[in-house]
């Protein structure tokens, strides 16, 4: 029997967890938390032996959290459970201690089987999370591209909430340059979206 605790700020996401593995015979959940502080106090006088942890937490990052437990309880195995697929929060995650990493949007086949072996020691990529984490490792030398200067701009204005026709006439530029500014600075860092773009700026200093 697997004892299974869910980490997850997502009432539906949790539901929807606990629903799917509620009826696996060899699992048992033991609890759910929405923040990393809730997890944490959960584990001072409880245990488990599987963490399902997502990334976005409110009150710290699952990369963070993730290293908390590894160092308190290392005999918890950690699998991340994001929809995030960058090869640098794989990494990140990882490096935290982290067993495995499994996509939202993974089948239920494929999240048992990374619990299964996650809780036998060994190391769990889904598919999605493996081939970034092989692109994050083949491209480590060059993992920030060089940004134009004016790439620079529109991203520290983007990062400080502006949209595109104020950045337009901030920068007395065109509206249709500053989408084609915004869509290279999506495919130069490998991010789908604004808020990804800005969590990756941030993290790697690209901002004020």
């Amino acid at each position: 029997m697997v004892r299974v605790f869910i980490v997850d700020d997502h009432p539906l996401v949790s539901e929807g967890l606990r629903s799917l593995l509620g009826t696996e015979k060899n699992i048992a959940l033991t609890g759910y938390a929405p923040s990393g502080q809730a997890c944490l106090d959960y584990f001072t006088d409880q245990k488990a032996d599987v963490i399902l942890m997502d990334i976005g937490l409110p009150d710290m990052t699952g990369i963070e959290l993730c290293g908390i437990i590894k160092t308190r309880f290392p005999e918890v195995m950690v699998l991340a459970l994001s929809s995030f697929n960058e090869g640098h929060y794989v990494k990140q995650m990882m490096e935290k201690g982290a067993s495995g990493y499994v996509i939202k949007n993974a089948d239920k086949e494929v999240l048992l089987e990374a619990i299964y072996e996650v809780n036998k020691g060994k190391t769990y990529l889904c598919f999605e999370a493996g081939h970034a984490a092989r692109r994050e490792n083949s491209n480590a030398v060059t993992q920030l591209p060089p940004l134009t200067r004016r790439e620079k701009e529109v991203l520290q204005l983007i990062a400080e909430g502006y949209t595109n026709p104020e950045i337009a006439e901030k920068l007395f530029i065109s509206l249709s340059t500053v989408d084609t500014h915004r869509k290279s600075l999506l495919a130069k860092l490998d991010v789908k979206n604004t808020a990804l773009l800005i969590r990756f700026a941030l993290e790697h200093k690209l901002v004020k």
